[in-house]
Order: C-alpha cells, then structure tokens, then sequence
C-alpha cells in the first residue's frame, strides 16, 4: 500500500474521530436535546461527507492524479474505520465512565421525541407503547450495542466510500 494513501487515510481518520468527539462534547455541554435533533444528525453527516472528499481529492492530488478505485476507496475506509474507532472510544468513556445518568436523561428525551413523532403520523397506540418499551430495555451506549452501530456505521462509510472512490478515482485513459 502506498504511504501517501495510508499517511492520509489515518490523518484524515484521527481529524474525523476529533470532529465526532467535538460535535459530542458540544452538544453534551450546550443541550441534551441537540443529540435527538435532525438537523444536528445532517449537519454532521455534512461534515463527514465534507472530510471524506477533501480526503480523496488531497489524495488524488498527492498521487498526481493517478489514483484509482481501489485506492481511493482503500485511502477512504482506513479514515472511517479510524473515526468511527475514535467516536465509538469516546462515547463510550463519556456515557459508561464520566456521566453515566446522561443515558437516563437521553433515553428520556427519545422516547418523548419519538412518541410525539409516531402519534403525528396517526400511529396506533398499540405501535407506539410497542415502540416505547423496545427504547426502555435497550442501553444504545453499552459496549455491546455501540459495537453493533459501530457496524452499521462501518457498512454505511464503505456504501459511501465506494460511491465516492467511483466519483473521484482516476478517468482511465480508454475513456
């Protein structure tokens, strides 16, 4: 593997572990309630989206411009794998080992958030008490269930790895 491609990979890895600690640490100190909002989850998909192309598009440039597929997707998921490692770290020394009654308070806010969003699509009651008592048995910052997000986490970042190494590979010279 080239160290152009793992240099980046694992600059731009640690940079997008720091944003999603960062991003965290905010919206633990500012309001609990920016963790259940969706324009704070787009806004940080945004800022992924963001890192990730300036990561292949640096990457491109320090190859000069020879940079296929595999490359660009390789340099792309040691990055996410990186993040996503720092991330999952992070949260789980904040919600287990320094506040953990915060996942009271988050689990709280979720079930309120969601009842409110189910009975504005004319959920039936039934649905919804199903649905609220499937987020009070479940700890989504235990070690177990933040391993099982951290997978679905790692599937979404190749999907989307392996559709931006398509946008920024190379052009080949048949083209």
């Amino acid at each position: 593997m080239d160290e152009i491609i793992k240099k980046n990979g694992v600059l731009f890895g640690v940079i997008t572990g720091l944003v999603s600690v960062l991003i965290t640490t905010l919206i633990y100190s500012i309001d609990l309630k920016l963790f259940i909002s969706m324009w704070i989850g787009f806004a940080s998909i945004c800022a992924y989206i963001i890192i990730g192309v300036i990561l292949l598009s640096k990457t491109k440039k320090d190859l000069k411009g020879v940079f296929t597929f595999k490359d660009a997707f390789t340099t792309y998921f040691i990055s996410a794998i990186i993040g996503i490692l720092i991330s999952v770290t992070f949260n789980f020394i904040l919600f287990n080992l320094i506040d953990p009654a915060v996942k009271n308070t988050l689990k709280d806010l979720t079930i309120k958030y969601m009842a409110d969003t189910m009975q504005e699509f004319n959920t039936p009651a039934s649905a919804i008490n199903e649905a609220m008592k499937k987020i009070q048995e479940n700890d989504p910052y235990s070690a177990i269930e933040l391993v099982k997000g951290s997978i679905f986490k790692i599937a979404f970042s190749a999907l989307f790895g392996l559709i931006l190494a398509l946008i920024l590979k190379s052009k080949s010279s048949h083209e």
